[in-house]
């Protein structure tokens, strides 16, 4: 009788825009993995370089695990991630920028914790991103199970961390929105709504190894807060219901008032569900707009 053939258990997602230069170190962590019970997906946003002939070439050689490339319009980040979780079945995923790479590991690591303690009730995997030197980016998690993720970030935890999701639960919610002539919706969107119903397993261990470029978003923010001020201030609203200081509620509303200053949104107030808050934010948001006005002009 044949064998019928097992799906893999988690889907290691890449958006990539003209990252041909980079992406080969990611490809050639994931040759490294102690367990191939992994998918690759590519989601190439838009590229101009020569990223579909060199997948296309990865593709064709016994890599030991699956490699599935989609192309489509440039959109940003965010739309790339919808692009991947309308096309992920397996049931984790996980997503590894193109600028960083995966420890040898990450796969063998995840299937432990998962086999072990994988419940209905959780969301999925925290874990640490390290640098190329080893030293964990920000700060450690904490030696407990499960956490979820702004308390852990709410009460000093620092630096990215890197996410496993069930796929189930990530399509639960709402995709990204997309908004006419902007590129960037903060990731933190779907993780922030995630977070209000479902604990993350803790593993206190590096998955992800991080290299931050100069043509990265984490490196160019003033200028995404200057070119996408839709998506900051919709993010911006959403996190002033869920923010639970309001020392944190506040600093969102000075952050949603410099975006409604971008945006020139004479009904911000009205539109913000912290109004009061909001007013009261008005002349710290404006001195963040003018910041961001300015380091933004630094940047070009």
């Amino acid at each position: 009788m044949d064998s019928i053939e097992q799906k893999p258990l988690i889907t290691v997602f890449t958006p990539a825009y003209n990252r041909a230069y980079t992406l080969h170190l990611c490809y050639e962590s994931m040759l490294r993995q102690t367990s191939k019970n992994f998918k690759w997906l590519i989601v190439d946003d838009g590229s101009t370089d020569n990223t579909k002939e060199l997948v296309d070439n990865w593709i064709k050689k016994d890599n030991g695990f699956e490699i599935q490339y989609i192309y489509k319009e440039n959109g940003g980040m965010h739309t790339a991630h919808n692009t991947a979780f309308e096309n992920i079945n397996t049931e984790l995923n996980m997503c590894i920028d193109s600028d960083d790479y995966m420890v040898d590991d990450a796969i063998e690591q995840i299937e432990k914790m998962w086999n072990e303690f994988g419940e209905d009730k959780y969301a999925g995997i925290i874990a640490l991103d390290i640098y190329q030197n080893g030293k964990v980016i920000g700060t450690e998690l904490p030696n407990q199970k499960y956490i979820k993720m702004y308390d852990y970030y709410s009460k000093g935890g620092k630096g990215d961390k890197k996410l496993v999701y069930r796929t189930e639960i990530i399509n639960k919610y709402p995709p990204y929105p997309v908004f006419e002539g902007e590129k960037y919706v903060s990731l933190g969107y779907k993780w922030l709504l995630i977070d209000q119903d479902y604990d993350l397993l803790v593993m206190n261990r590096p998955l992800c190894v991080v290299e931050y470029l100069e043509d990265g978003s984490s490196k160019n923010m003033f200028k995404e807060y200057m070119n996408n001020p839709k998506g900051f201030a919709f993010l911006r609203k959403l996190h002033m219901k869920y923010d639970k200081t309001k020392r944190r509620k506040f600093i969102t509303c000075i952050h949603y008032v410099s975006s409604s200053f971008i945006l020139k949104n004479k009904r911000f107030i009205k539109e913000s569900p912290a109004k009061l808050m909001t007013i009261i934010a008005i002349p710290f948001g404006f001195i963040l707009y003018r910041v961001t006005f300015l380091k933004s002009k630094q940047k070009s």
